[in-house]
């Protein structure tokens, strides 16, 4: 917009101001500029107030989330509103020079500030329209938690730089604040040295988060086993991790163990999971039937994803024989379920139909007898001593 644009513009609202100030002679200075500034403030309001109506009765056929993107925006685009205003009204406040320079530098930071608001709403306006592409709410979400965990760890990472250079330029407008920087910069040496070994961790866990979203190791949601416990990532931020355990409990990991130290991601490539149900029973069990069993259990149930259904003995011991139960789940928690069902029901059913097979103590029993020692098995008498 080029000068005689802007002047179109400015001049009615200056015109405006000056008669408003012109009207208000009889007031001392400061009571004449407070009241300009007021109506100044509250005219930006009504103005905002009016376009962010018009706008939400355009979006009133859209769904809902053009008008959460309207509120998300409404608070800074009304600040950036009444800025404007007041920079407007400034020149028109009977005002002494130092004061209206005071004044218009504290809008200039008021401004810079504002601005770095705008970016971060904008940041996360753009997040919100990236990920709209993807739902995280249905079984096979893999690529959907992908692009979620690139995007609140980028988002973060650029968060934190508009901060940086938001509060930077405001204090950079303070000659003070710019002259002692100058002159720390000039200092060099062991000041930088002294500042780096400060900021050393976080700025590792910094340059861990951006090395996480490109490589991703871990994503939102999955299944990991970290220190022997054993969760699910619930958030991922610039410095560390939080997991959600199994029993509800939350555990905050630094975002460089997983960069440094292994652990187990029990979803990286894909959510499905295979599970063990070791059932140890007594050398008699009739192996083929608990087989059969257990594909019964296991095809009625919902938690099965019709992928695996396997039982081997897998090891005999001096008393009992073991029989390795390996089903498949569709996550995590499914499985947990599915190796607890299969447990209970195959215990149960070994109970009622075959009590024999449940693991039994054998001793060996030595009686005397005129024809000397005799072993007897189990537990009980020994068998009758002949006539």
């Amino acid at each position: 917009m080029d000068s005689k644009h802007r002047a179109f513009w400015l001049m009615p609202t200056l015109d405006l101001f000056a008669r408003l100030r012109d009207g208000m002679a009889w007031a001392p200075p400061w009571l004449a500029s407070l009241l300009i500034f007021a109506v100044a403030a509250v005219a930006a309001v009504a103005f905002h107030h009016a376009v962010v109506f018009l706008i939400r009765r355009a979006l009133r056929r859209r769904d809902a989330f053009w008008r959460a993107l309207l509120v998300r925006s409404r608070r800074p685009a009304r600040m950036l509103t009444v800025l404007v205003a007041l920079a407007a009204a400034t020149p028109a406040a009977p005002l002494s020079s130092d004061a209206a320079g005071l004044i218009r530098h504290a809008l200039l930071v008021a401004f810079i500030l504002t601005m770095g608001w705008i970016a971060m709403a904008a940041l996360d306006i753009g997040a919100s329209l990236y990920m709209r592409r993807y739902r995280v709410d249905v079984a096979d979400n893999l690529i959907a938690r992908k692009h979620l965990t690139q995007v609140k760890i980028l988002r973060r990472a650029v968060a934190t730089l508009v901060v940086l250079v938001s509060v930077g330029l405001a204090l950079m407008t303070i000659g003070g604040v710019r002259q002692w920087g100058v002159s720390l910069l000039a200092a060099g040496g062991a000041a930088s040295i002294i500042v780096g070994l400060a900021l050393q961790p976080l700025l590792a866990n910094l340059f861990a988060g951006i090395q996480v979203a490109v490589t991703q190791p871990i994503r939102i949601d999955d299944a990991v086993l970290v220190e022997n416990e054993f969760g699910n990532v619930e958030e991922i931020t610039t410095t560390y991790v939080v997991i959600r355990l199994w029993d509800q409990r939350r555990m905050i990991v630094p975002l460089s163990h997983f960069l440094q130290k292994p652990f187990q991601n029990w979803t990286r490539e894909s959510s499905n999971l295979l599970g063990t149900a070791m059932v140890h029973a007594d050398y008699s069990v009739p192996v083929d039937e608990v087989r059969r069993k257990l594909e019964e259990i296991v095809h009625a149930s919902p938690l099965w994803d019709k992928r695996v259904c396997v039982l081997q003995v897998t090891e005999l011991k001096e008393q009992t024989v073991e029989l390795r139960c390996l089903v498949s789940a569709a996550a995590s928690g499914p499985l947990f379920d599915l190796r607890c069902e299969v447990r209970e029901k195959l215990l149960a059913w070994l109970a009622e139909e075959h009590e024999d097979a449940l693991p039994r103590t054998r001793q060996i029993e030595y009686r005397q007898w005129d024809g000397g020692e005799r072993p007897t098995t189990g537990v009980g008498d020994a068998p009758a001593r002949p006539q």
